[in-house]
C-alpha cells in the first residue's frame, strides 16, 4: 500500500499545481492506447509450503472512457496478455499468463491549464490461463476485486493527450497443483501506463 499513498500523493500535489481545471463534457468519448508496466507486490504468498514470487511484465494497453456527466467517465482498460514467471523460494517453478479487463469510474478535475490530473475506481477482472509447471498440472483461478487509480493528462493538442496514470489491482488467485489445494497467490500489482488518448 505504500506504493499506492506515494502515487496518490505525487497526483494530489500535481493537481494542486496545475489551477482552475479544463471541462470534460457529457456525452465525450476518449480512447486510450499505450504500454503499462505491470509489478506484482514483493510477497505473493505461499504455495505448497514455499515463499512465491511473481515477476514483472510490460504490454500494450487500452482504454476507452466515456463521460456520463461533465469530468465524470466510466472507462473500460484492456490489454495484450501479461506473462508472469512463477518462482519458489527464488528457483523458478512455472508460468502464467493474463488479462485484467477493469471498470472504473474516474473524476476528472477540471482546471484552465493544459494538465487534468484524475481519480478512479473500479472492479477488476482477472483471468489467468496457459499456466505451466515442470511439477505437474498447475491451475490458478480467476480473480475479481477493486482497482484504483491515479492519473495525470497533459493535452497536445484540442483533442489529444499524453497520459501518466498508476493503478492498483487487488488479485488473488487460489491456486492447485495435479488437483490438490497448495495456497493462494497474492499478485495485488500496480500498473504503470504511459499513453496517448484522443478525444472523439
Amino acid at each position: 500500500m505504500t506504493r499506492i499513498s506515494a502515487a496518490l500523493a505525487l497526483t494530489t500535489a500535481l493537481a494542486a499545481l496545475s489551477g482552475p481545471a479544463l471541462a470534460q463534457s457529457q456525452g465525450d468519448m476518449t480512447f486510450g492506447i499505450g504500454l503499462g508496466y505491470l509489478s506484482p507486490k514483493s510477497n505473493n504468498g505461499t504455495l505448497a509450503g514455499a515463499a512465491v514470487t511473481i515477476d514483472d511484465d510490460t504490454r500494450p494497453i487500452f482504454t476507452f472512457e466515456y463521460f456520463i456527466r461533465d469530468n465524470l467517465g466510466i472507462e473500460l482498460l484492456a490489454a495484450t496478455p501479461f506473462e508472469h514467471d512463477i518462482s519458489l523460494n527464488g528457483a523458478v517453478a512455472g508460468s502464467t499468463k493474463h488479462l485484467p479487463p477493469t471498470l472504473s469510474l474516474n473524476y476528472h478535475f477540471a482546471n484552465n491549464s493544459a494538465w487534468t490530473p484524475y481519480l478512479g475506481v473500479g472492479v477488476n477482472y482477472t483471468a489467468l490461463f496457459e499456466e505451466s509447471t515442470p511439477l505437474g498440472t498447475l491451475e490458478l483461478d480467476d480473480s475479481w476485486g477493486v482497482s484504483v487509480q491515479a492519473g495525470l493528462d497533459y493535452a497536445v493538442s484540442d483533442r489529444g493527450a499524453v497520459r501518466l496514470n498508476v493503478r492498483w489491482f487487488d488479485i488473488d488467485s487460489d491456486a492447485t497443483l495435479n488437483g490438490a489445494p497448495i495456497g493462494t497467490a497474492e499478485i495485488d500489482p500496480i500498473l504503470i501506463g504511459l499513453s496517448y488518448v484522443h478525444r472523439f
